[in-house]
């Protein structure tokens, strides 16, 4: 002990507990913080997106369907159906093709050939180019009758539609317009023969576009012509559609038609195997409110 000093303590660097308490406090704080905000980022990916507006906007309009109605063909419509009609048929051109490719007369063309010439001439240079060479005029044949039939339904009852559809009370032309455009069409002519007992009308051209398919426009337009054939006191609706057309076999059946039989409209169709189905749907008239 040093004289003049009172007794020395002895101390310890303790740490101050207000100053850990506030660093804890601010830690925690972060921590809970990035918490929140992970939950918030997961609750708005799964649910509605609510941290990110442009997405949810963006899977709101996906969703959502375009509004369309249905109403009586005009002249100026001429282009949109006359391009539904040509785009609609050149969509099944893929499908004939590989139809047509797995034909046994085809396989055999395209195997049996280039074997036969191999042995002849012993070259695999010309056995191997000849299967190739030959896809080209296949596409063509596949696509023949679909050309075929335009050009036939643009000389006939579509080179003026007015006058083939509109001129008379038992027949009509509808068109599904959305957003001021022609997304679909079908039309309604009566059966002309004269040993039917009953009125038949006969269903015509339905198409819808591609980008408005999934809609429902497809069942309303046939629906259209169903309770057209009531009005008209139409005991038959008939219709006529490939073995390539699944999605309208499909909704064909499914609305009440009957398959009555199948044939070949055209000698194109025929070398590529396209069969025309042949449908029908009876309207009884004690049904006449069942649609």
């Amino acid at each position: 002990m040093v004289p003049g000093e009172g007794p020395k303590l002895w101390t310890c660097d303790l740490p101050e507990v207000g100053a850990l308490s506030m660093h804890q406090e601010a830690e925690r704080a972060r921590k809970r913080k990035q918490m929140e905000e992970r939950w918030a980022w997961h609750k708005g990916v799964q649910g509605s997106l609510a941290l990110t507006p442009g997405l949810r906007d963006f899977r709101h309009r996906s969703l959502s369907m375009a509004p369309y109605h249905i109403r009586k063909y005009q002249e100026s419509d001429r282009k949109w159906v006359v391009g539904l009609l040509s785009q609609g048929m050149a969509e099944h051109i893929p499908a004939t093709f590989w139809q047509l490719l797995k034909l046994p007369r085809t396989l055999i063309l395209l195997l049996g050939w280039p074997l036969a010439l191999l042995l002849v001439s012993g070259s695999w240079l010309l056995a191997l180019m000849f299967s190739p060479s030959l896809l080209p005029a296949l596409w063509f044949l596949a696509k023949k009758p679909w050309k075929e039939y335009v050009d036939t339904v643009l000389r006939t009852d579509m080179s003026d539609i007015t006058k083939s559809y509109l001129s008379e009370r038992d027949s009509c032309f509808w068109v599904a317009e959305s957003e001021e455009k022609v997304v679909g069409m079908v039309g309604a002519l009566p059966v002309d023969d004269p040993t039917l007992k009953e009125k038949r009308l006969q269903l015509f051209h339905l198409s819808v576009d591609s980008e408005h398919r999934g809609q429902g426009i497809a069942k309303a337009l046939v629906r259209t012509v169903l309770q057209f054939a009531r009005d008209q006191d139409c005991s038959e609706v008939v219709l006529d559609t490939s073995n390539i057309q699944l999605t309208a076999l499909s909704l064909y059946q499914s609305m009440g038609f009957q398959k009555t039989g199948q044939s070949f409209f055209c000698m194109w169709a025929r070398l590529v195997a396209l069969t025309t189905i042949h449908f029908i749907y009876c309207l009884p008239s004690s049904e006449a409110g069942g649609l």
